[in-house]
């Protein structure tokens, strides 16, 4: 299972089902902030419905195609990060991520995402990874950017959110460029 300390506050957990009730309770307080950007929190009514997400990343793990983890601080859950699934023909995959309220501003999100990216480069030898955000997410946007991923272009009309499409910008970073740079 994995597990890795960034440092002495933070560290990341993949998710499991005594998560549930933490997570839950994170995402319910946070849902106002996060549901701009995130449909699926609409979807996010009971303890049971992160439990049935917990479940669902469980399998995508078992079925060696990425895995979920919580973003831990000072032992408490802060937040969520993961690989969408891993294209292991090409090598590549994607990350994902979000930040309760609470837990924005720390400087959480940069090192967990310099974390994953660290992992699929060095530990599973991916060549590429890629993150999507909305062209209007400037939070989301600026993890990437910090990190030195290169904007790769704008995806039209890419996601349905609510009452509207939305485009996203896409990030790249490939192993090379992740060696040379760190």
């Amino acid at each position: 299972m994995f597990t890795y300390n960034i440092d002495d506050k933070t560290a990341l957990k993949m998710l499991d089902l005594q998560d549930a009730e933490a997570l839950f309770t994170l995402t319910v307080e946070s849902k106002e902030t996060l549901r701009e950007w995130l449909p699926f929190i609409d979807y996010t009514k009971s303890v049971d419905d992160t439990k049935n997400f917990i479940q669902s990343t469980m399998k995508q793990y078992s079925e060696n195609n990425g895995f979920q983890a919580g973003i831990w601080y000072d032992g408490k859950i802060a937040g969520v990060i993961g690989f969408h699934k891993i294209d292991w023909n090409n090598k590549s995959t994607s990350i994902g991520y979000w930040l309760g309220n609470d837990y924005v501003g720390l400087g959480l999100m940069t090192k967990s995402v310099e974390a994953f990216v660290d992992y699929a480069f060095k530990e599973i030898k991916l060549n590429r990874v890629e993150i999507r955000a909305a062209v209007e997410n400037k939070k989301s946007r600026a993890i990437p950017e910090r990190l030195g991923f290169t904007e790769e272009g704008c995806v039209r009309q890419t996601e349905w959110l609510y009452d509207h499409y939305v485009d996203h910008i896409v990030y790249g970073m490939l192993a090379a460029d992740w060696k040379s740079n760190n």
